[in-house]
């Protein structure tokens, strides 16, 4: 019998969703091995992890690239790396899901030129081959400026590639999905379900709208553009709620693109959806509860036939300790193959059809969703919410209620804030082998074989100047306004990089740094409320005692993006009465060096969740002696391994934080704690502050 056979006297089942794992590390024959591992093991669809390296558009050499390659996600300089990702993996009968956005124009003109070259080998019609080809490309920069940090360029260059890349695929790669309209990421930024729908429909709005009005597709093919439109949605631990979410969305986008867009046919207005439940709520401590709450997640996006998602990828119960190895990933692949298999949920129609409750529920979301959306509206689109700092001010304002609530014990976290009294845990007795690593020699190797790359092009004239060719026509295809995506293609033909491609489009769109939301947003806790009143009186005692208000910088290292947990830190410590620098995101260690110097500070706090903290750190601590300043303590927080914290104290980092460390009014006593010690102050004899 086969896995989708059905027993005799049984309703036929439902087809189940496409099942990923979100994957790729360290090179890409590496990652190419754990994903033929990984298909073998019964997952049915590819989600590729890029490093950030790739993501922001860089090579490998690049010293903005120092301590990133290869850690977060696979490195792809050019089409030979592409070559190596999928070898053996015929494109052609792979749904693949890219996790890539500001790049996401290049790298599925690496995939389509792996493609064609695959198609070409079997003697099969590469445009047949093309057409053929099923997938996601993320390619949402609008999260990107309010969460996850990978964007390059402006907004309006953005938007412009986003455009081309879906008038491109609707009428070469029909059954590609060219942008994924992520929620997820507004999830993990602090946003609300009413938030999380509202801007994500904001997001399609005006990717919608540019694709309309750039008339790059006909009218009578509009269906087919919102046909391809797909979302990439996130589910927390409630998950009641989150399911009436996902019906929400449902309904609302029906309504948006009849409404709005003129699509007819229902076809082409389903609310086409995959998803990786919540990874904001695991946590470090008793991370086996992990486990029970990724099943509980899974269970809001599977449950409802009508609101189901077409494609599920579980994070692993021990990321907030470090990088997954392979046998995690197994351990959440096959929460989704007992529940599709096993079970018999796929043996029913949706189970929440008529329930009063659950249809109050969705009509309330939906109610908010549309309020938020007019304000966005109001302020003339996302784009515009963008620009102004609105969205990003709304996102962190939410974040800061949410950890208040936490810190409260408003909200119950099993483990963290209740329940806390915990047997050992077998499965992290040896935290070295609890968690994958990186071969620190991954970086050098990738810089060497991308130099080695250029520099074999450049031997041969006839190939040197064709991609010299293919970049000069990119540089006029972007200042003329023609559809990029041909001459992308050609790049990758010709064998540019990936950092030559993005310095091409550099030269003409510019760069972008988006707000970062902290100035605008509203501290969760009352200037003088307990625990925060007590450690502001701590602040104002030390800080005249030392002559001038405390002052701190609050920097983000390397080319990680991931600013939540800085951002809650920096409005944390606004509200406790530190001044507060924090620049944002992607900063060399010599900027925040210089930061320091110029804003005379009294501690540096360095956020890292990338995995560089053993390379960036230290460059800082040893500028920040360079310069004088080697009695301005240093702290660091991240997902930081404990083997890799005790190294970072021995380099003189003052103290280490990690996702245990959820209580902000401590921390915030913590530095003043720190700052008096450098100083050689006394301890202040104050009331102890709690995380609760």
């Amino acid at each position: 019998m086969t896995d989708d056979a059905v027993a005799p006297g049984r309703p036929d089942r439902d087809r189940p969703w496409v099942m990923r794992t979100y994957a790729g590390h360290s090179s890409a024959t590496a990652s190419n091995a754990l994903y033929r591992t990984n298909l073998a093991k019964g997952q049915t669809g590819l989600s590729v992890a890029f490093d950030l390296p790739t993501q922001t558009g860089y090579d490998p050499d690049h010293p903005l690239s120092r301590g990133e390659v290869g850690k977060v996600g696979v490195p792809i300089s050019h089409v030979g790396d592409m070559r190596a990702l999928f070898d053996g993996i015929p494109l052609e009968r792979m749904n693949t899901s890219m996790t890539i956005n500001a790049t996401a124009m290049w790298l599925l003109a690496l995939y389509q030129v792996v493609a064609e070259e695959q198609a070409e080998a079997a003697g099969r019609d590469p445009v047949e081959a093309v057409r053929a080809l099923t997938g996601t490309t993320q390619n949402d920069i609008i999260k990107e400026y309010l969460s996850r940090g990978t964007y390059i360029f402006p907004p309006g260059p953005s938007l412009r590639l986003i455009t081309d890349m879906i008038a491109y695929t609707v009428s070469e790669i029909p059954r590609w999905n060219p942008t994924n309209i992520c929620s997820y990421h507004l999830q993990e930024a602090g946003a609300t379900p009413v938030q999380e729908i509202a801007y994500a429909m904001s997001t399609a709005i005006a990717v919608l709208d540019a694709v309309r009005d750039a008339g790059a597709v006909p009218p009578e093919r509009f269906g087919e553009v919102v046909q391809r439109i797909s979302f990439f949605v996130n589910a927390g631990v409630r998950f009641v709620e989150e399911m009436c979410k996902l019906r929400a969305f449902v309904a609302l986008w029906d309504e948006l693109t009849r409404e709005r867009y003129g699509v007819t046919d229902p076809r082409q207005r389903r609310f086409r959806y995959g998803v990786q439940v919540n990874s904001l709520g695991l946590t470090e401590a008793q991370p086996e509860n992990n486990v029970q709450r990724i099943v509980l997640e899974m269970l809001a996006v599977t449950l409802s036939k009508d609101a189901r998602a077409r494609a599920v990828q579980l994070p692993a119960w021990n990321e907030a300790l470090g990088l997954p190895r392979p046998w995690d990933q197994q351990w959440s692949l096959r929460m989704q193959q007992v529940l599709a298999y096993e079970s018999d949920l796929l043996e029913y129609d949706d189970l929440f059809e008529g329930s009063v409750v659950v249809e109050r529920k969705v009509a309330s979301l939906v109610e908010g969703a549309k309020a938020e959306m007019a304000r966005v509206a109001e302020l003339g689109g996302a784009v515009a919410a963008v620009e102004s700092g609105y969205m990003k001010s709304a996102l962190v304002a939410s974040h800061a209620l949410r950890r208040q609530r936490i810190e409260s014990g408003e909200d119950v976290v099993v483990g963290v804030n209740r329940f806390e009294t915990t047997e050992p845990n077998p499965l992290t007795a040896d935290l070295t082998t609890a968690i994958q690593t990186v071969d620190p020699g991954v970086e050098a190797a990738a810089a060497e074989a991308v130099r080695a790359w250029r520099e074999e092009r450049d031997a041969d004239p006839g190939r040197r100047d064709r991609a010299a060719a293919a970049l000069s026509r990119l540089v006029v295809d972007a200042r003329s306004g023609v559809n990029l995506m041909p001459a992308s293609l050609e790049c990758a033909r010709a064998g540019v990089t990936t950092g030559e491609w993005t310095g091409a489009l550099r030269s003409v769109f510019g760069e972008y740094r988006a707000p970062t939301g902290v100035s605008g947003s509203v501290g969760a806790a009352s200037a003088e409320a307990g625990e925060l009143a007590v450690v502001r009186e701590a602040v104002r005692r030390t800080g005249e005692e030392l002559g001038h208000r405390l002052r701190v910088l609050v920097a983000k290292p390397g080319l990680d993006g991931h600013s939540n947990g800085a951002e809650q830190i920096a409005v944390r410590a606004r509200d406790a009465g530190f001044e507060v620098i924090y620049q944002g995101i992607r900063l060399t260690p010599e900027q925040i060096v210089g930061a320091a110097v110029a804003e005379d500070v009294h501690l540096v706090g360095i956020s890292i969740l990338s995995g560089s903290h053993m390379e960036l750190v230290p460059e800082i601590l040893d500028g920040l002696r360079a310069a004088g300043l080697d009695d301005v303590p240093v702290i660091v927080g991240g997902i930081i391994p404990e083997a890799d914290a005790v190294a970072l104290r021995r380099l003189g980092v003052a103290e280490v934080f990690t996702p245990k460390d959820f209580g902000l009014n401590e921390i915030m006593a913590r530095f003043v704690g720190i700052i008096r010690a450098a100083h050689d102050l006394p301890p202040l004899a104050a009331p102890a502050v709690t995380s609760a």
